[in-house]
This record gives structure tokens, C-alpha cells and sequence, in this order.
């Protein structure tokens, strides 16, 4: 699969809702029960990073949801490629971008977004093909006034900003033409996760979900 193959995947996959949960799971009981509240709440597009050692397990299981997406976050290395493609993640994002971490994917057959902060490694990405790329960490790099600024000169690359968006500020970035969706992780907060309220996560989910897009 190649960067442009990728890229016409990963677009399909941020168009499904404006946000893309990214998700930390330390408990492997609240996977499935985590996944069928955002979708319900209609955000089928779920980013399971792979910072616990139940990562791989939770994207198992919540492969198993009806209508969800399910992608493995905080690709590193060529072995994070091949395990989160053996769990079944439909994609791939990564803070940044190498050759290796680019090449695993290409093999591997899944689609991945990845990472960049500045011009130089927007412009670089886009020469391998990849015109769908993650923008981070977002508001640390310089946030939504910094992407409309790319958009001028960089009107084919498409983005899904994700790093210290929060509800209130999201809408910033969806207002932006070269903006796919956003990812944040106010979607599923850890209390309610401890508590188990499922509920409020859909609640939340369905909040996120009416948000509108200009792109």
C-alpha cells in the first residue's frame, strides 16, 4: 500500500466523525465497553495508543464492535507496525515520521498517518505521497492560527490536528478547510472510565459528533 493508497484510506477514516477519540487504556475490561459508548455516541473512528501494556489486547477487543474503526496511535517502530496490525487495527498514526516506521507500513498494508509539526516535515511527507497527515502536537506547534497559515501554500495536504485540543478549542481547527477531524482525549476521561459511566462518554461522544466541519 502505497503513501498515496494510505492516504486515500486515512482521509475516509477522519471523515467518518470531526473527532478521533485517542485513547489510554490501563484497564483491559473497559475496552469494549469504551469503544461501544463512542460509537454509539457516533464517533466510529478510535485511536488506541500504544502506551500500556494492554494496548494491543484493547484493540482485540474492540475490533469486535460493531461499526467501529479501530486504529493503533504511537506507532514507533517497525515491530509496533506489525503487532498492531496482528491485532487487527485498521490504521496507524505516529507522533512523527520515519523511513523505517513509513516502509513497515507500506508492507504491512496499513494505513498510517503520520506525524509532522513544521513545513519542512509537512513538505516531506507530501513528497512520499502522503497527503493526509496528523498535525502535532498541535497546539504546542502553534495551534490553529499556525495550520491556516499552511493552508496557503500547502492547500493539498489535509490534516487531523491532535495535542491539547479540547471541546472549546476544536472548533478553531474544524472551521479550517484543510482540517479532516481533530483527535482528543476529553472524549473519554479516566474518571468516568474508573466509574465505569458509560453514559457520560456517550454523552460526551454525541457532543463531539454535532460539531461542524468546513472541509
Amino acid at each position: 500500500m502505497t503513501p498515496a493508497q494510505q492516504s486515500v484510506e486515512a482521509a475516509r477514516i477522519c471523515r467518518l466523525a470531526p473527532v478521533v477519540p485517542v485513547l489510554v487504556i490501563d484497564d483491559l475490561a473497559h475496552a469494549r465497553p469504551l469503544a461501544e459508548a463512542l460509537v454509539k455516541g457516533g464517533l466510529p473512528a478510535l485511536e488506541v495508543t500504544l502506551r500500556t501494556p494492554v494496548a494491543l489486547d484493547a484493540i482485540r477487543a474492540m475490533t469486535e464492535v460493531p461499526g467501529g474503526a479501530v486504529g493503533a496511535g504511537t506507532l514507533l517502530t517497525p515491530a509496533d507496525v506489525k503487532a498492531a496490525k496482528a491485532a487487527g487495527a485498521t490504521f496507524g498514526v505516529s507522533p512523527g515520521a520515519t523511513d523505517r516506521i513509513i516502509a513497515a507500513c507500506e508492507d504491512a498494508g496499513l494505513p498510517l498517518l503520520p506525524g509532522a509539526a513544521t513545513a519542512s516535515e509537512i513538505m516531506a511527507l507530501l513528497e512520499k505521497g502522503f497527503t493526509v497527515q496528523k498535525f502535532f502536537p498541535a497546539e504546542q506547534a502553534g495551534g490553529a492560527a499556525y495550520l491556516k497559515s499552511i493552508g496557503s501554500p500547502l492547500p493539498q495536504v489535509m490534516f487531523c490536528p491532535t495535542g491539547g485540543i479540547s471541546l472549546k478549542i476544536a472548533p478553531d481547527y474544524l472551521a479550517l478547510k484543510t482540517i479532516l477531524c481533530v483527535g482528543g482525549s476529553w472524549v473519554a476521561p479516566k474518571d468516568a472510565m474508573a466509574r465505569g459511566d458509560w453514559a457520560a462518554i456517550t454523552a460526551l461522544a454525541a457532543q463531539a459528533a454535532s460539531l461542524p466541519r468546513n472541509a
